[in-house]
């Protein structure tokens, strides 16, 4: 039966105690009770009574304990797991020595003991150097260069040097000034630019080679070089000559690319039209040999048939590819002329005339020319 059912109040924890029927507890006693346990926990002579140590408070000390202890393990445990990045490496110290390298994820250490240093391994920096320098042939010009690295070994980055992003820098200005120092300043502003860019990283390599930074060189951007703006106008006039200079150049490369494979081309035509000549005589000269050769025996068997008929042939020949004829009249010192050119032009005209004058054509006078006068007077009289 439940203390607290009607009609029945002899059970009342808040009554009764000890024997006495008395009212619920004083806040204050609670409050005192309460700090003498506390400080029966911690060491203290609160948990006394006048007849010696309770054991309920014995007890209640070895718990708190237990849970103290409990909770700080809890906390130090989860104090302990740490995340190193997927781009990262870490590295583990053991009471300030290296100790090893974890890989990214999710790991655990000892609070307190390990201390984890991440270290980015794939995301590429940049570093950059510039100031005036002295070339080899004396003169000043400000130089600007830029280079990409990326860290390969993690605990040489760490170890090797106190900061090897500072000795990477300060190598960086060292490979420079020693390349530019050996440089002139034309092929530094103009044309060597790639060569300068090439021997500072190789000599940057050589430089950092020995300190073993775990550093790896990416690239190495030339960015500008330009003489001191108290001479940049003269400078700037300089470079513009010289690119005329090389402009020029290519155009006269450009011309004599041109014009040399129609020079070859002529020669090559007057070359084969040489041999063509040659090949076209030699073959004529052959053809006339075999005509002569096959003339030979006709000759021999015939000599006068044969000599007023190659006679013939000639004339035919000559008088086809002339338009005057010279007769000469037997007996006599004249020499009678056939205009037949003028005779051709003069019947050629009178065709185009012809059908816009229905006139008929007139026939030359052969007796007109002057030099037929003397022939005719010489036909006659041995007519007669």
């Amino acid at each position: 039966m439940a203390w607290n059912e009607p009609g029945n109040n002899d059970k009342d924890p808040w009554k009764n105690k000890g024997g006495k029927n008395q009212g619920p507890p004083d806040l204050d006693e609670l409050l005192n009770d309460l700090g003498k346990k506390v400080s029966g926990i911690f060491g203290g002579k609160g948990g006394k009574s006048s007849g010696g140590s309770t054991p309920s408070g014995k007890s209640f000390s070895s718990i708190g304990i237990s849970l103290v202890v409990i909770i700080a393990l809890v906390v130090y445990a989860f104090s302990g797991f740490y995340t190193i990045k997927e781009a990262e490496k870490g590295i583990v110290l053991k009471f300030g020595q290296f100790s090893g390298t974890v890989d990214p994820g999710i790991n655990w250490k000892w609070t307190f003991i390990d201390r984890i240093i991440p270290v980015d391994m794939q995301s590429t920096r940049e570093m950059q150097s510039s100031g005036f320098m002295l070339t080899q042939d004396e003169n000043v010009v400000r130089v600007d260069m830029q280079i990409q690295y990326r860290v390969v070994n993690a605990r040489n980055y760490i170890f090797s040097v106190t900061d090897a992003v500072d000795s990477l820098n300060q190598s960086l200005d060292s490979a420079l000034r020693y390349v530019v120092g050996h440089a002139i300043m034309d092929d530094i502003l103009t044309s060597g630019r790639e060569q300068i860019r090439q021997s500072v990283w190789k000599e940057l390599e050589k430089i950092i080679e020995p300190y073993n930074l775990g550093i790896m060189i990416v690239d190495v951007n030339f960015k500008d070089a330009r003489p001191p703006n108290e001479v940049k106008d003269s400078f700037d006039d300089a470079i513009a000559a010289q690119e005329d200079e090389v402009r020029f150049l290519r155009e006269a490369e450009a011309y004599a690319r041109g014009i040399e494979p129609r020079a070859r081309g002529r020669v090559k035509r007057m070359e084969q039209e040489a041999i063509a000549y040659k090949d076209r005589t030699v073959l004529d000269a052959q053809g006339e040999v075999a005509r002569f050769e096959k003339i030979l025996p006709e000759y021999q068997a015939a000599p006068e048939v044969t000599r007023q008929r190659l006679y013939i042939a000639t004339m035919e020949k000559v008088y086809s590819n002339t338009s005057k004829v010279m007769v000469d009249v037997e007996g006599g010192n004249s020499m009678m002329y056939l205009p037949l050119d003028k005779i051709m032009q003069q019947q050629s005209t009178t065709q185009r005339t012809a059908p816009q004058s229905y006139s008929q054509p007139q026939q030359p006078d052969l007796n007109s020319s002057p030099a037929s006068s003397g022939r005719n007077d010489r036909f006659n009289s041995g007519r007669n």
